[in-house]
């Protein structure tokens, strides 16, 4: 019996044992599934949720504003600004603020001057957006900021200023911003291009110049108190922006618009169906003086249809506003390509000197037509016997066919790449469009045929004029540029463009017989009428079939002076119309247009004219003072000038003349003298002279009491003569002796 309690005893002790080992056993188990709850949650936060959280965070305690940095100014090449950015505000709201402020004043907890209602009215008014977007924005009581308007302009941006302070407002802002301004509109829309809403390069040269143009943003950040107010003096942390690069350019303000506002009449004047394009290129450098297609459109509005035909295609249905928008904005200089026609006989007459196939005696027959593979090729005209000259100012298709023949299909193919055609011209903008061309393993003779006049493939006018810039300037091709520098915004020079040339296609000698052909082509030939008094103009025209629509392209090349080449001239219309009365031919449509071109844009570039003997007498010259002189000294002075003189009353002194001293017409003028009798002051009506003779169009502006100088084909002869533009709109009223300028042309030219 006395073993007895010390079973108990270890019966009790083995029971207790078991109860604390499962009682620690389970407190371990449910430590370590607390330590691994613990382990996860935490490293949810702190791992997983870290960057959420922290900006959770960042955003209670802290603002940030983003501080816009000024995008770089676009220069012509005399320092016109094209594309600047000036100070704008950007006005936003924070949906979050406005509901904790909302909140407040319903719990009575703060008073507010302002309802929803209120603030949508006022801000929908002062920055002309719909009432339901801003109750919308509104409504996202998740966000803190929600832009209303970017980039106001500061007196919109001073109205929202002085709303917000009356009323109290916190949840709405303003932040610095930069808009992109334009101050030229249309000029150059194609070349310079335009911004998006961020501020962002979307087409042209701010959009392939955009890393050099954006410049980086900077930034402040405020801390907050627990209200959300700023703590400016607690915490402010400021990253400096980096403003963007300025670009020079080689475009000239001053000859991009005589380029497009000759380009533009023309094209309304022949009711153009495609519009057209037009470039002016030193032929030296290959620098871009002016760059246009038309229809344009204008930079600070640049998703409005400025075009009426554009915009009757969006009104009637027949094409979209998204169609229509890129469609105004193509650059048709190198973004579309077209068959060139005559113009392309420029390099074929330059290969063809170049590999002695023909040489300044050379001389052709034609017929009329010609036959290639047992296929009929047709010209202009019969001109039978020709110099090689005259070929050229006859724009003979069976002689050039004769040329590119002589060539063959290898060695004209080597030089079609060698003149830059196959692989693009390089030109430093975007969306150079590629040349369509046979391939050189199926081309054949027949192909070749048809290429030595121009037809049956399509190029850029870009890489058009580059490759006939080479055929003038002794034979060097450049590729062609638009931006001369990039400078830093300390001024510093980052880029300057190197003129060094691509290549040497052809010769001095071969370049200089090229320039006397196409010189003959104007004095002589298809190009008469782009013919520039006290200028040596050199070119050629070209008209090119569309299928079997009837449509053409006509265009004209031209080079001045083409004795010294500087600058060369492209200006072709894609299909213009043939109703009215001008013969659809680049020597009758488009010559005119260039060489009124280059009538303005010469004197301005410093090329001054030589007149000869016969052009002296008639050049324009200054009237000379001779009120109040006798009438005898008074008609001796004028003589001497070489103006003739009309005397009106029978005193001895000259009491007025018209016109009057000082004032520049052209030379073998009459001057009317008053002589005793009173000058009248009434105003002369000025008469239509478009589509009139030269001599009917003197009789008219004389019998209106007007002086008439000529333009254009001055030197051309011919029943199909006409005026085709006049300075001074009809019914015009000027007064007496106002010089009115008309440009002559053969409307009935054939290329």
């Amino acid at each position: 019996m006395p073993n007895q309690p010390n079973r108990k005893s270890e019966e009790i002790r083995r029971v207790n044992r078991v109860i604390h080992t499962r009682t620690f056993v389970l407190m371990l188990v449910m430590s370590v599934g607390v330590f691994v709850l613990l382990f996860t949650k935490l490293y949810e936060l702190q791992i997983l949720r870290h960057e959420e959280l922290q900006t959770q965070a960042l955003d209670q305690q802290t603002r940030s504003t983003e501080v816009t940095a000024s995008r770089g100014t676009i220069y012509d090449r005399g320092g016109n600004i094209l594309s600047i950015s000036a100070t704008a505000e950007t006005v936003f709201l924070s949906p979050l603020e406005l509901a904790e402020e909302l909140e407040l004043a319903q719990k009575g907890e703060k008073e507010i001057k302002w309802t929803r209602e209120l603030l949508a009215q006022k801000l929908a008014e002062i920055l002309q957006i719909s009432e339901e977007s801003i109750y919308q924005k509104m409504e996202r009581t998740y966000s803190q900021y929600e832009v209303l308007k970017l980039r106001a302009e500061e007196a919109v941006a001073n109205q929202v200023r002085e709303f917000l302070n009356e009323y109290e407002v916190r949840g709405v802002y303003l932040v610095t911003d930069a808009k992109r301004y334009y101050p030229y509109g249309t000029l150059a829309s194609h070349i310079v291009g335009f911004v998006g809403d961020e501020n962002t390069g979307l087409y042209g040269l701010e959009a392939r110049y955009e890393q050099e143009l954006e410049g980086q943003t900077g930034l402040v950040i405020t801390a907050r108190d627990n209200a959300g107010n700023d703590m400016l003096y607690a915490y402010e942390k400021y990253y400096d922006a980096e403003n963007g690069h300025d670009l020079v350019l080689t475009l000239d303000t001053t000859v991009q618009y005589y380029l497009e506002k000759n380009l533009e009449e023309i094209v309304h004047r022949y009711d153009v169906a495609n519009g057209g394009v037009g470039i002016v290129l030193n032929v030296n450098t290959g620098a871009i003086l002016g760059m246009a297609s038309y229809p344009n459109y204008d930079l600070n509005s640049a998703s409005t249809i400025r075009d009426s035909k554009l915009s009757a295609a969006v009104e009637n249905g027949s094409a979209s506003l998204a169609e229509m928008q890129l469609k105004q904005w193509r650059n048709k200089a190198l973004n579309d390509t077209y068959e060139p026609g005559s113009t392309f006989k420029i390099l074929t007459l330059a290969a063809a000197l170049e590999e002695g196939v023909v040489n300044e005696n050379s001389t052709f027959y034609c017929s009329g037509s010609t036959t290639v593979m047992g296929q009929s090729i047709s010209c202009s005209g019969h001109h039978r016997g020709q110099t090689l000259i005259e070929t050229v100012g006859n724009s003979c298709n069976p002689a050039f066919i004769s040329y590119g023949l002589g060539l063959g299909t290898e060695k004209f193919y080597d030089y079609m790449e060698a003149f830059g055609l196959m692989g693009g011209s390089g030109v430093d903008l975007d969306g150079e469009a590629t040349g369509i061309f046979i391939d050189e393993s199926i081309f054949t003779e027949l192909d070749l045929a048809c290429y030595s006049f121009g037809q049956n493939f399509n190029i850029t006018p870009i890489a058009l004029i580059a490759a006939q810039a080479a055929c003038v300037n002794g034979g060097y091709l450049y590729e062609p540029y638009v931006v001369e520098q990039i400078v830093g915004d300390d001024g510093t020079v980052l880029y300057q463009h190197d003129n060094t040339p691509v290549r040497q296609v052809i010769s001095e000698e071969t370049s200089a017989m090229v320039r006397e052909c196409l010189e003959y082509v104007v004095a002589e030939g298809t190009g008469s009428n782009a013919q520039v008094t006290g200028y040596r103009i050199g070119g050629k025209t070209g008209t090119a079939d569309k299928g079997k629509t009837g449509d053409v392209v006509v265009s004209f090349a031209c080079v001045a002076p083409v004795d010294d080449p500087e600058v060369m001239v492209l200006i072709a219309l894609d299909t213009p119309s043939r109703n009215t009365g001008t013969n659809p031919s680049g020597g009758a449509m488009a010559a005119p247009a260039a060489g009124a071109i280059l009538a303005e844009i010469l004197p301005y570039l410093g090329i001054d004219p030589t007149y000869s003997a016969d052009e002296l007498m008639g050049a324009e010259t200054t009237v000379p003072y001779v009120t109040d002189m006798s009438v005898s000294e008074a008609i001796n002075r004028l003589e001497n000038k070489g103006f003739s003189y009309k005397i009106v009353g029978d005193g001895d002194t000259v009491t007025d003349q018209t016109p009057a001293g000082g004032v520049v017409i052209p030379g073998k003028s009459t001057v009317i003298l008053y002589a005793g009798e009173e000058k009248p002051d009434t105003l002369c009506s000025v008469p239509a002279l478009v589509g009139k003779t030269p001599a009917e169009a003197n009789i008219a502006a004389t019998n209106a009491g007007l002086l008439l100088r000529f333009s254009g084909a001055t030197g051309a002869t011919g029943g199909t003569i006409r005026v085709l533009t006049q300075s001074e709109s009809v019914g015009a009223q000027v007064p007496a002796g106002t010089v009115i300028t008309a440009q002559l042309g053969d409307i009935a030219v054939t290329d």
